[in-house]
């Protein structure tokens, strides 16, 4: 068994910004060197959040429409009334609810995705940010 931990770094714009990791993972995964295992992929962030989507523009547009009606931007949100110069509450509940990581399984050094599934980044803060990602590879 070996263990093998990849950092990467993207430029998201917040409001729902959506990124695909798909490409950057399965390279991670492919020069590690191992056949099979697990890649769990994490964002170090709690405004932020990885999930598989299928990664297509309307897709897109509802997830964001999604989260607007889910959980709206609010100034009254606990988080920014305590908190002076704080807009992001409903970032942070947002995250909360997504969860910041996901895991996938590969064999052949190949992410086992089904056919359109793709794994993204989700930035839910209100102004842009640079997020640091944490692939973590397990496996033979």
């Amino acid at each position: 068994m070996a263990v093998n931990t990849v950092v990467s770094r993207v430029d998201l714009r917040g409001d729902t910004h959506i990124e695909n990791l798909t490409k950057p993972v399965q390279a991670a995964v492919a020069d590690s060197g191992l056949r099979a295992g697990i890649v769990t992929v994490f964002v170090k962030h709690t405004t932020a959040s990885v999930m598989i989507i299928e990664d297509e523009p309307g897709i897109r547009a509802d997830t964001k429409t999604f989260w607007d009606r889910a959980v709206p931007a609010d100034p009254a949100w606990q988080h920014n009334t305590r908190n002076a110069g704080e807009d992001n509450g409903h970032s942070h509940l947002r995250g909360q609810l997504q969860g910041p990581s996901v895991t996938i399984p590969f064999s052949g050094g190949a992410l086992l995705l089904g056919t359109w599934q793709q794994i993204v980044v989700v930035d839910f803060d209100t102004r842009a940010r640079t997020r640091e990602l944490i692939f973590q590879i397990i496996g033979e």
